[in-house]
């Protein structure tokens, strides 16, 4: 764990090492869409396209835990109404999928769509059918919302779907890899404590920034 601490300096130096892993002169070319799947991921996403013209958005999810534990999650819901369901805590707690798809439903209706709303001005996420997509985060301790926007945007068809995160437990990259066309990283961590233990120091998100990005006028 002390190898890895603070490897990086902050999302700049992330989005700068990336670019390094990425081929962005294809990115650039063949109009990759960068889609985040938190607002640190849509800051970096932001860094890593720099004065490229490649669209950004963000696919909003929400968690969903087990009864009377809310530091387990147990599965996540996206903004298309997509789950993806760890069924072996499911199965270890024996949790009803009524139970899952009930808070699926409430969790999609009080706060995505609130989401929506409050950053998007209301405008829903776009297919991406026949795109080339790029999923982007500044790590992940799960894989749950990783998984839950790479199932998202398979149902949607694209032509190929790529992944960047600079750390990620080794795990969870063997889970991402058949899903994906390929995942670009800087390190795969075999004991993964949390993201924040790998900045030196992480950006403080600025609400209105990630307002103002995704209002940006898209078209596609």
């Amino acid at each position: 764990m002390k190898k890895y601490k603070h490897i990086l300096k902050n999302h700049l130096d992330a989005a700068r090492q990336l670019k390094d892993v990425i081929p962005m002169q294809k990115l650039k070319e063949e109009d990759w869409k960068i889609v985040a799947v938190s607002k640190a991921g849509l800051v970096l996403g932001d860094l890593l396209r720099g004065k490229f013209s490649n669209k950004l958005d963000f696919l909003f999810s929400e968690p969903i835990y087990a009864p009377n534990n809310e530091e387990c999650e147990i599965a996540r819901v996206s903004e298309s109404e997509e789950i993806v369901i760890n069924e072996k805590l499911v199965y270890a707690f024996d949790i009803k999928y009524d139970y899952i798809y009930g808070e699926a439903h409430r969790k999609h209706e009080e706060q995505i769509l609130s989401s929506i709303y409050r950053y998007r001005k209301g405008r829903h996420f776009f297919s991406m059918e026949n795109e080339i997509v790029l999923l982007i985060d500044d790590g992940s301790e799960t894989g749950m919302k990783l998984m839950t926007a790479l199932k998202t945007i398979l149902a949607m068809k694209p032509k190929a779907i790529y992944i960047a995160v600079p750390v990620l437990p080794s795990d969870i990259l063997e889970l991402l890899e058949p899903f994906a066309d390929e995942v670009f990283f800087l390190y795969d961590i075999d004991d993964y404590v949390e993201t924040s233990l790998y900045y030196e120091d992480l950006d403080i998100i600025d609400e209105e920034n990630i307002e103002k990005l995704l209002g940006e006028k898209v078209e596609l």
